[in-house]
Formats: structure tokens, sequence, C-alpha cells
């Protein structure tokens, strides 16, 4: 429902403590010069945004101040409004206009001593409001709007003025005494309900924080949960997967699928801080469980190079234990999680519904505890297309499953037939590490299309030296730079995924013959190419 209020109301709910901000929201950011202009904004009538209140008779258990404002106790027999959306707004306005509470010790509160110029001249692009600091105020000149609302100080202003200075005064009375503040109300006591708003308004800007949001609700006493999400972070860093530690939502849901085989935010709001606290041991070790497994079975060193990091979430299911003992896969079940895995990211599964992340929980754990699974059992359509039509871009999910499908064959050096040090052109993870077989200076001189030359079918991994080297030439003249020897040049070609044929220079009929290796070795890993037996 909408209930707009006047600048007066605004500060008085405030004032009363009925109008709070809650844990999760991001503290107070703007400087005077956006606390001016919104002033400037509701003195000429410009639309200055609404604020978005939560009503509520559940107060949270954790909350914030207002700035730099300690919120004074509430009345008991009136509901809660906790703002949503439109912090910075109210924040600015009651840091301007207010008078009865004192700011939090060492706190800045300059950025709310915002002046009106009295004898600038009015200008619909010019703003008459400014911050000014102390050595600078003309008592003559700049009118401070923190009496505005200040009955007493306010007419004591007045009496010294001459005329025409209390004529401008009062007009900007008028105008914001009767400004009001559009607000929307958002009646609900369905903390998921909130969970899911907050989450859409902030969609766009600061993304919702549900470790935070839990904290506000149900975690206030173990709110030392952030402190070991934090040190998380810091001990998956060596391993190159800091990323994963610092993604709160990513951990959380693994923390929901460990305890309660579901990843939903529904279930992730069930969560109990004790519970999660007295599991963390467990949790932790499925984690670093699933980034080990990750690391040695599907050479995936670091966060960058993962195509969904949701993988971590049925991943660390498997690898959690209460136990001192770590979890170690059989044989077949090594098998089963490494197919699923790259059925996984060929599919690009995770980026359709949550439905099958949950699925996926659920046949990991049967899976783990021995018992018929059908984990993987899902078919991947793969065709040319993939490779042909998709274009090398390391921030996309098929690209980083291609240079995984690359990085698994163990690729040779093509100058030196030296394995190429993965570990470390991994770990760097950029385009400068991934090279063109037909060079793109060469395809341009021939009039190919961009989309053709970059496709993924037309790179490869090697040196950044090796690529120097061989330069813009196309194949028959770079061959010179391999090894003088059909045997080497064939398992470097192989090792590569490149047909031997091209070396005779003809782009189409390479991509044709390549094609057909690089789908076939994508479905020899995702094991179609061979029945899976226990």
């Amino acid at each position: 429902m909408s209930e707009p209020m006047f600048i007066s109301e605004l500060i008085d709910k405030i004032q009363s403590g009925n109008i709070r901000i809650p844990s999760f929201q991001r503290g107070f950011v703007w400087d005077s010069d956006r606390v001016a202009h919104l002033m400037d904004s509701i003195f000429k009538g410009f639309p200055f945004g609404s604020l978005l209140l939560w009503r509520t008779r559940s107060s949270l258990n954790s909350e914030k101040n207002l700035g730099p404002y300690q919120l004074p106790t509430r009345d008991p027999e009136y509901p809660i409004d906790y703002i949503l959306d439109g912090q910075q707004r109210a924040t600015s306005i009651f840091g301007v206009f207010q008078t009865k509470l004192l700011p939090s010790p060492d706190s800045d509160t300059s950025c709310f001593d915002i002046y009106f110029d009295l004898i600038q001249s009015d200008s619909i692009q010019d703003s008459n409001f400014l911050y000014v600091p102390l050595t600078e105020i003309d008592n003559k000149r700049h009118f401070p709007l923190k009496i505005l609302f200040n009955s007493s100080e306010y007419r004591n202003y007045l009496k010294n003025m001459d005329d025409d200075i209390a004529e401008k005064v009062d007009y900007l009375y008028k105008k914001f005494t009767t400004a009001r503040i559009p607000v929307e109300i958002f009646n609900s006591d369905d903390r998921n309900a909130v969970a899911i708003v907050f989450e859409r308004i902030n969609r766009l800007g600061i993304e919702l924080d549900t470790l935070q949001l839990l904290s506000a609700w149900t975690w206030n006493e173990d709110f030392d949960l952030q402190e070991e999400f934090i040190s998380l972070s810091e001990e998956l860093e060596p391993f190159g997967f800091k990323g994963v530690g610092e993604d709160s939502n990513l951990i959380l849901r693994c923390c929901s699928a460990i305890i309660s085989s579901d990843a939903s935010p529904a279930s992730i709001m069930e969560l109990k801080g004790k519970e999660v606290r007295e599991r963390f041991k467990e949790i932790k070790k499925g984690i670093f469980g699933a980034i080990d497994f990750l690391r040695n079975s599907l050479k995936i060193v670091n966060t960058e190079l993962l195509p969904f990091s949701t993988i971590i979430v049925p991943l660390s299911v498997f690898f959690a234990t209460n136990l001192e003992q770590d979890t170690n896969p059989s044989e077949y079940q090594q098998n089963i999680l490494v197919k699923w895995i790259w059925r996984t990211f060929f599919s690009k599964r995770y980026s359709k519904r949550l439905e099958q992340l949950n699925r996926d929980i659920i046949e990991i754990r049967k899976l783990k505890n021995g018992q018929k699974s059908s984990l993987g059992d899902f078919d991947v359509g793969i065709s040319d297309k993939y490779f042909t039509e998709n274009q090398f871009n390391i921030t996309t999910v098929n690209t980083k499953t291609f240079i995984l499908l690359l990085a698994n064959n163990e690729p040779l050096n093509f100058i030196s037939g030296s394995p190429v040090a993965l570990d470390e052109v991994l770990r760097s993870f950029n385009k400068k590490e991934f090279h063109h077989v037909f060079p793109k200076q060469y395809l341009k001189s021939l009039n190919v299309r961009n989309d053709r030359i970059n496709c993924l079918c037309n790179f490869v991994i090697i040196a950044k030296s090796d690529n120097n080297t061989l330069g813009g030439n196309p194949p028959s003249i770079y061959k010179k730079y391999l090894p003088n020897n059909k045997e080497s040049i064939r398992l470097i070609l192989k090792k590569a995924l490149c047909p031997e044929n091209i070396f005779q220079d003809d782009y189409d009929k390479f991509l044709e013959d390549r094609v057909e290796i690089l789908i076939k070795q994508a479905k020899k890993l995702m094991q179609f190419d061979k029945k899976t037996s226990k």
C-alpha cells in the first residue's frame, strides 16, 4: 500500500524508533554533494525516489544505526517499519533536518550541513543547495536547513533578516514543509517473502547478502559465523579458490545441501545458526574435498575456470564428513562423479532450473551411501555448432568447458614438444594463454569472417613463447618450427586434439575434421562411449 508522508512525519517516526534499519542493509555512503542534490530535487518538486518499508510486528535480532545516529527503542504497541529501499534518502533527509538525536562519537556528520544560497539567482538547472565549511559560512547568504523544522530557531533567524530575504526563506519553508515523500508499505511477517523482495530491488545494485539477512533475524547468537566464512575464504586462497569462500550465498547453499539436502532459498532461510556452527567442520571438509576433486580430476585450478561454481554444492555433499578421515571415492564413484560433472558443464545444466541442482544433491547422496543413483544419467546433445559457432570468450561457460576439454588431454608445446605448464597457464587464466591454430592475421588476409576466425574450434593451449615464434604464418610455413620428426608432430597434434591435415592450409577442411575430433573427445569425457559398471 502507498502512504506518502511529510518530512516532519518521517523525522518523528525515526525519532520514535518506529522506522529502523535492518542489519542486511549496507551502510550510509552518500557524500555532501549527493545530499545537497536531493535537497534541490525536493525543493524543485522533481521526482527523487520513494521509500519501501517492510512493516512487521516482529523485531529483528540485529539492526543497523541510521547513518551516524543510534535509534531509540520503540513502543512495542506499534508495528515496526524497516527500510528495504531508500535508506540513503531517508538518512539524508533525517540528518539534514533533525536536531534531537546526537550522532555516535567520532562520526562525521558534515555531509548533512547543507545550506541554501540566498543570493544566487534561482535556476532550473543549477542548485542553490550546497555544503559550506564552517570557516566559509556567511550568515547573510547561507541559510542552514538544520533550523527549518526548529520553530524557535527559525523565528529568531527571521528577526534580523531583510524582508526580501525573509520572503525567500518563507518560500523555502513552505516547499519543504509541504513536500511529500513517496512511501510504499510492504506488510508481511513472512520473512522468505521479505528476502525475495529485498533481493529483487537490489538485483541491479548491491546483491543480497543472505548471510547478513539470516544474521538479522535468526543468527544473532551465532554472528561469529560471518568470521568463519571470512576465515574459510582465506584458507581457500592458496588453492586458487578464494572466490568460492567470498561467495557467502554459495557457501550457504553448501551448508543447506549438506544439512537438509536442499539448496533452495527457502531451505537456506530455514537454516539455524547453531546447527551450521556445530556442523561447520563437516561442511568445510565437504567444500575442501569438492575443490580437491575438481583440481585433481578435472584440472580446475581456480575459481575463474569453473563453468559453474554451483557444481561445488552437490559435490560438497559427497565429501562432507564428521569423521577425521576424509571421504575417498571408489573407482566406480570416481567415474560417476567425473561423468556427471562433464555432462553438467557441456549441457549448461545449472543455468536452467534449481530443481536440477536439488535433484543432483539427492542423487549424489545416494551414490555416497552406496545406493542406486541416477547421477549424471541425462543425455547431452553436442553438435558441430558448439565448437564452430561459440566464440572464444574466457568469461563464458562454453569457453571454460572447452578450455578444460583441451587441458584434460594434456597438450604439448608445438615447438619443443614438452608438456604445457598447465598449472601456470590455468592459474593465470587470461586470453593471452590461448592461441589460434590458424593465425588470425593469416585468416584475415583470406577475408575469413571474425566469427569463424575466433570460434572455439580454432584455439589451442600452447606456450606464449611458442605462439610468438609461430607468428601470423599459415601452418604450412610455421611447420618448420615444429620438431623434425613425424611421430613427434603426430603426438603434438593428437594432444592438441587437432587433425594432421592442418599443414595443407585448408581452413574449412581443418574445421570440419577438428570438430569431429572435439566431439569425440567430449563424448569420451561424458562417457557416452562406454557403460560405467559397478
